[in-house]
């Protein structure tokens, strides 16, 4: 695991790092953690439907701050910076890189979140679970490469190297050396209560580290050379555009929004059999998106992309 955050500059001491069942389980313990009966969590929108459900299991808010496209996706930290004055909030949750938007969190919007965490004795809670791909060439940092506040980075097998049937997850712990004991010492005696992973994956999980980098490698590629598939299709189609991903496994499309997202997705896979998800089901705030996984095999992904340009044509 402290090999998972070397990998993106940042180096973590194994002391520092709590194992999970999943990055699931992981936001459960820190809302345990961090959070009383009616505290507040902010967390990014769009973003994948999860963090609601978890906060609300551990009776928890949820406040959302938006992350605007302008060309490229930012946090609107001004609405971070007024949230904090009127809630009872106990962390900033950052998604880099986000899904489905694939935005990665930028050098000013870090320091800025961890400058109004510090400020106001909040945590930060960093999911980083497709941090293993870059859709460009660069490299994305860790949000644990900072100091200012306690922080935790989330990251498991499931994305890294492609097992989500293996149940292993682990969050890495940075900030003032103070709040990183206390919160440690907190935190064993939470997992000591659940004891959820295994004793054989633990032992196995240094190997499986090592064997993963090739799978890690081959999904890096496929991501890849699908979002320039899908990129160059793009461009002969300008009734649709592709919005710029940074990293991880999906896409965001623009389309016409002549009709509801949900009516267009349902005729496609009536008339077509391929699978997209309208925007809103990961809290876009208007139409029409539509999100696309990078996952399948290239030769699938082109069909069906071939597919999906023809029939947004039709809206046009």
């Amino acid at each position: 695991m402290s090999g998972d955050f070397r990998r993106r500059g940042v180096d973590v001491p194994p002391d520092r790092i709590v194992l999970t069942a999943s990055t699931s389980e992981a936001y459960s313990l820190l809302f345990k953690l961090l959070c009383d009966p009616g505290d507040c969590v902010l967390a990014p929108r769009p973003s994948y439907p999860l963090i609601e459900h978890l906060a609300d299991l551990d009776d928890a808010a949820v406040d959302f701050y938006n992350l605007e496209f302008h060309g490229r996706w930012s946090m609107d930290l001004h609405a971070i910076a007024r949230a904090l004055g009127s809630k009872r909030v106990r962390a900033i949750i950052v998604i880099s890189p986000n899904n489905p938007t694939g935005s990665v969190i930028s050098p000013h919007e870090l320091a800025e979140v961890t400058r109004l965490a510090a400020e106001h004795g909040l945590a930060v809670i960093a999911d980083e679970v497709f941090a293993d791909y870059p859709i460009g060439t660069a490299a994305i940092a860790s949000t644990l490469s900072q100091n200012r506040a306690l922080t935790f980075g989330l990251g498991g097998l499931s994305k890294t190297i492609g097992l989500p049937q293996v149940k292993l997850g682990w969050i890495g712990v940075s900030g003032p050396t103070e709040l990183v004991c206390e919160a440690l010492d907190r935190l064993e005696t939470i997992c000591d209560a659940y004891l959820s992973v295994s004793t054989p994956i633990q032992h196995a999980a240094g190997d499986l580290l090592e064997c993963g980098a090739a799978v890690r490698a081959q999904i890096q590629a496929r991501v890849r050379s699908n979002y320039d598939t899908l990129s160059r299709m793009a461009a002969a189609h300008p009734a649709s555009v592709v919005l710029p991903a940074e990293a991880g496994w999906y896409a965001v499309v623009q389309i016409p929004a002549v009709q509801p997202e949900e009516t267009f997705v349902v005729s496609l896979l009536e008339r077509t059999g391929v699978l997209v998800h309208p925007g809103y089901f990961f809290d876009f705030e208007r139409e029409a998106f539509l999100i696309l996984s990078l996952l399948p095999d290239p030769t699938t992904f082109s069909a069906a992309t071939t597919q999906l340009f023809a029939e947004i044509e039709q809206l046009s």
